[in-house]
């Protein structure tokens, strides 16, 4: 298609989608390729230029006195028709498609050249006629790699990059939470680089591929059957389709001929809002499909100027009377192909009478992509002729010097559009999310659902209206489409071996550890002093551990204690009473009530023991226990030796109770009492007992205990009450074959062999047991020694005050009288 002009522009569509395949003997000059399948979408492209060229050269503001002509041609979508296209275009000859004997005929120089529709033959022109500087704009192609100025220096477009559409289609997919999907692309620079890009986002986002396979429409059947197989073998549910729509066309040919339903499809721009497509489409495959496309727009009076399609009204060629031809279903009668069947061509039929592809205005945006893209070289040419009223007819025009102009361009078109390029020569990032919603007779409507916005902050560029989408087979509700279900709170993720990161298994947090977020890939320890609930998934206050007043354990132990000084001070009592009976009198009645009293505080002090630790209960119920007891023991001891000494002074006048009088045996037990004061008051000061808080021994609880501080503290307390009792159980066992009707010596060894017991089994009891069990165990070992000693010296002879009165004399203590 051409047309003459001050100013040549030039223009490269695919009038045909595909070409026939050939095989070259390399012994002969190849045949030109051979186009087929008429593409009614380059036409459409086409006229759009045409349009835009008319409306300038029909302005008196833009360029005025200055008409603009064009040279456009068919590439059949190769990339090698393209590059010779351009390179004609770069030399100024025109392409002859017939073999010609002349390869080159009159001049035909451009200024700047529309298209291609592809990515992959703009990236193969842009590199051969990079260096001669002529701009290229290209409406449809896509590709991120063609923003590389280094390497396409003259190329620019009207369309945003690859780069934001792949990233806006991850961030499509990640907010409806799909993370195991599959894909396919056009095995072009389009699909390769669109793919590669959106694989590298969607991992940063957590998605995963399962499959992604790519073909182009001119491969073999068997390897689209392959690809058939993969989906059908798939467990993902939502494919990425970053296909051009003549591939697609292709797919669904393909899948019309297998049960492959059900399945959401999200698309690129490539044919998400060809209604083309769609037609195509007959056992619904892509409905409820959602994806980017270009905003919508309207240019007005392009709509009724692509329709006044009439040979009369434009310079025909042979490929505008095919698709004249095609598009009214009629034959010229000089066409070569008519048909006596079929109806004759008038040259007047009216486009607006007949609906099919090439009515359907659905590209409008790519076509106002292609008359921005016309105007962006007018205003450049505007600018460089110095054109007011009018322009400058004697400048010398010059590629790079036009390159440079529409680079820095900004205008807005009649309908307001604010058009410009960026340093990568690509427009701003803007895409509506499109849903495609089947209606009733077979119709799909394409409805705007969403809106991405490139300029905006990462956390606003999508936004979409959720509650108005309409899914896959109709559905009203989100497709799901992952690896493995998501991981509740209380379990973390563990990937699945050899698959990729979002397959995986979910595993229960162990105890003590939580996980309250979903997907965790850990699970967090809880504070020492928490712990994890039920559900594993909070963590909740561990229950402090203590033996209190009010469990059962700690109201025995306590009744126990009271009980036994209760029984203690029922003896003492009773002892007073009969205070000047032998039988008290005998071996120092002081000891004997000494002896009372600090049992009475022995019985008391194990109370210490019970109830919430402090630092006053810690240091008071190691130290209170260890003095009471060596006073006690000390009591023991001093009525032991009094016993020995009263038993072993053999000469009637001997002197050695006078060594070991009253008031002796008081300064013996001040002594040893004295002597534990001091230990305790060394271990109070060196390193004293704490209250501290034991995480160890039970896993959900807070054992709160005493710790020693000194553990050769406690010990020497210990020992030095067990060092006392040896000693008063070795002498109390030498006279205990004294004879006596009474012989308390008996008693003593009694008592100190259960109190020895009691301590010696003491203390494997109290290192095995754990948190309050020790401390039971040590009131246990206090109370028990503690009724030892007292049941054992004092029950005795209480039983002969109160049952036995007549052995309560002197006579019969001596020994001296029996009674019958």
């Amino acid at each position: 298609m051409f047309k003459d002009g001050d100013i040549m522009l030039g223009g490269i569509f695919s009038f045909h989608s595909s070409w026939k395949n050939r095989r070259d003997s390399y012994m002969d000059k190849p045949l030109p390729l051979q186009c087929t399948s008429l593409d009614f979408r380059g036409f459409q492209f086409a006229q759009a230029m045409l349009f835009a060229v008319e409306e300038i050269n029909n302005s008196t503001d833009l360029l005025p006195g200055i008409s603009l002509g064009y040279r456009i041609y068919d590439s059949c979508g190769s990339i090698a028709k393209s590059v010779r296209v351009a390179l004609a275009f770069a030399n100024g000859n025109e392409v002859v498609s017939q073999p010609s004997e002349v390869p080159c005929t009159r001049p035909a120089q451009v200024q700047a050249i529309m298209g291609e529709t592809s990515s992959s033959p703009c990236m193969a022109m842009a590199t051969a006629i990079g260096p001669f500087h002529i701009p290229m704009i290209s409406h449809f192609a896509t590709c991120a790699c063609l923003s590389d100025k280094s390497k396409y220096p003259s190329f620019l477009r009207t369309i945003p990059s690859d780069y934001y559409q792949s990233r806006a289609l991850s961030q499509l997919v990640k907010h409806f939470g799909w993370t195991w999907v599959g894909a396919i692309r056009t095995n072009d620079d389009y699909g390769n680089n669109g793919m590669a890009t959106f694989t590298e986002t969607a991992q940063q986002l957590g998605i995963c591929l399962e499959y992604s396979v790519s073909f182009f429409r001119t491969d073999p059947p068997d390897k689209i059957q392959k690809i058939i197989d993969i989906i059908k073998a798939s467990t993902s549910k939502v494919i990425i389709a970053f296909l051009s729509g003549m591939d697609l066309d292709v797919i669904l040919l393909n899948l019309s001929h297998h049960n492959l339903t059900g399945y959401q499809w999200v698309g690129s721009e490539g044919w998400i809002f060809d209604s083309q497509i769609a037609a195509v489409d007959k056992h619904h495959f892509l409905d409820g499909a959602i994806g980017l496309s270009i905003p919508k727009a309207h240019v007005s009076g392009m709509r009724e100027f692509m329709l006044d399609v009439r040979p009369l009204n434009v310079s025909s060629n042979d490929m505008f009377t095919a698709y004249y031809e095609t598009v009214f279903s009629c034959k010229f009668k000089q066409s070569k192909s008519s048909s006596r069947n079929q109806k004759e061509c008038t040259g007047r039929e009216d486009l607006t009478e007949v609906q099919n592809s090439f009515t359907d205005m659905s590209l409008m945006p790519i076509f106002n992509n292609v008359y921005k893209g016309v105007y962006a070289a007018a205003h450049a040419l505007h600018f460089i002729l110095s054109c007011n009223k009018t322009c400058n007819t004697k400048v010398q025009l010059d590629p790079f010097t036009i390159l440079q102009h529409i680079r820095t361009i900004q205008f807005k078109t009649k309908e307001g559009e604010e058009v410009y390029f960026n340093e990568n020569g690509d427009p701003a990032a803007k895409y509506e999310i499109i849903n495609w919603k089947p209606r009733e007779n077979d119709v799909v409507e394409f409805v705007t659902v969403g809106l991405y916005d490139a300029s905006l902050p990462e956390n606003k560029q999508l936004h979409l209206q959720n509650e108005s989408i309409t899914w896959t087979q109709n559905s009203q509700q989100v497709p799901v489409s992952v690896c493995s279900e998501k991981c509740l709170p209380g379990t973390r993720k563990v990937l699945q071996k050899g698959m990729p990161v979002c397959c995986y298994d979910c595993i229960r947090c162990a105890e003590g550890d939580i996980s309250n977020i979903t997907d965790s890939v850990t699970c967090v320890r809880c504070h020492p002093e928490f712990w994890s609930n039920e559900r594993r998934d909070a963590c909740v206050k561990k229950e402090a551990e203590f033996l209190s007043y009010e469990e059962i354990m700690g109201a025995l132990l306590t009744a126990t204690s009271l009980f036994g000084a209760c029984i203690t001070a029922v003896v003492a009592f009773i002892f007073f009473r009969y205070r000047k009976t032998p039988i008290v009198r005998a071996n120092n009645s002081e000891l004997s009530f000494l002896l009372l009293f600090s049992l009475t505080l022995c019985f008391l002090c194990s109370l210490t023991f019970i109830g919430r630790p402090s630092n006053l209960s810690c240091m008071l119920r190691h130290t209170a226990f260890g003095i009471t007891f060596v006073l006690c023991i000390s009591c023991v001891l001093g009525k032991t030796i009094v016993v020995l000494m009263a038993f072993r002074a053999t000469l009637p006048d001997s002197n050695m109770m006078k060594w070991f009088g009253p008031a002796q045996q008081k300064q013996t037990v001040l002594g040893f009492t004295l002597i534990q004061v001091m230990i305790c008051i060394l271990w109070l000061t060196i390193s004293p007992p704490f209250p501290f808080k034991n995480f160890k021994d039970f896993k959900d609880k807070i054992m709160l205990e005493c710790a020693l501080g000194s553990a050769l503290g406690f010990w020497s307390v210990l020992g030095y009450i067990g060092l006392l009792a040896i000693l008063c159980f070795i002498l109390a066992f030498l006279a205990r074959k004294l004879p006596d009707n009474f012989n308390e010596a008996k008693f003593i060894t009694f008592s100190m062999l259960i109190f020895c017991a009691v301590w010696i089994t003491f203390i494997p009891a109290y290192v095995s047991s754990p948190g309050k069990f020790s401390v039971a165990v040590e009131i246990f070992a206090i109370l028990s020694s503690s009724f030892g000693l007292l049941f054992c010296i004092f029950i005795p002879k209480c039983y002969i005050i109160l049952l036995k009165p007549e052995r309560n004399t002197k006579k019969y203590i001596m020994g001296k009288g029996a009674l019958k």
